[in-house]
C-alpha cells in the first residue's frame, strides 16, 4: 500500500476515534443528584478513649520492673467505641457505632459516607460519643442549614480540636 493512502486512512481513524471521545465526553448528561437533592458527607478519622482510666504506678511497683519498662502510668491498650449520630430535622440520617480495629482494639476507625437530602431548609443535629464511660453525646453540634439544589456540604470531625467543621 502507497505512503499517501495509508496517511489519509489513519487520519480518518484517528478522527472518527477522537468525534467520538468528543461526543461522549459532553453527551448523554449525566446528573449525580436529582434536581431537588443536596448531599451531604460525613468525614471522620477517630481514636476513641480508653476503656479504662490510667492509673499511676507506686514507686514499690515500679522498681519490682525491669528498667526499661517503667512507666510512671499504666494504661490498658482497648479503646472505647465511637457512635456518631446525624439528624435532620427529628429524622436519623447516619448512625453508626464503630468498634475499634486492631488486634488490642487499640486503633481508631475511619468514616466516610454520603448522604442524599432533600433540598431546602433544615435543622442539622450531628453529635459523637467516643467514651464508653458516659452516656449520651460528648461532641454536638447543632445548625440550621439552607441547601441548595445539588449543593454539597461537608461535617467533618477534627480529632485535634475536638469538634465539628461544616463546609
Amino acid at each position: 500500500m502507497n505512503k499517501p493512502l495509508r496517511f489519509i486512512l489513519q487520519f480518518l481513524n484517528y478522527s472518527l476515534f477522537m468525534a467520538l471521545v468528543w461526543y461522549f465526553s459532553i453527551s448523554p448528561v449525566y446528573h449525580q443528584l436529582d434536581e431537588d437533592q443536596a448531599m451531604i458527607t460525613f468525614t471522620l478519622g477517630h481514636v476513641g478513649k480508653h476503656v479504662t482510666p490510667c492509673v499511676k504506678t507506686s514507686q514499690e511497683e515500679l522498681l519490682k520492673l525491669p528498667p526499661n519498662m517503667r512507666k510512671p502510668m499504666s494504661c490498658t491498650r482497648e479503646r472505647s467505641p465511637i457512635v456518631m449520630k446525624i439528624q435532620l430535622d427529628d429524622m436519623v440520617i447516619f448512625e453508626k457505632v464503630g468498634l475499634p480495629k486492631g488486634l488490642y482494639k487499640d486503633q481508631g476507625i475511619d468514616v466516610y459516607q454520603n448522604i442524599r437530602v432533600p433540598a431546602g431548609s433544615h435543622r442539622l443535629l450531628a453529635w459523637l460519643n467516643d467514651d464508653v464511660n458516659v452516656e449520651g453525646p460528648i461532641y454536638k453540634y447543632e445548625q440550621d442549614i439552607t441547601l441548595k439544589p445539588e449543593q454539597h456540604l461537608v461535617i467533618e470531625f477534627q480529632s485535634d480540636a475536638h469538634k465539628f467543621t461544616i463546609y
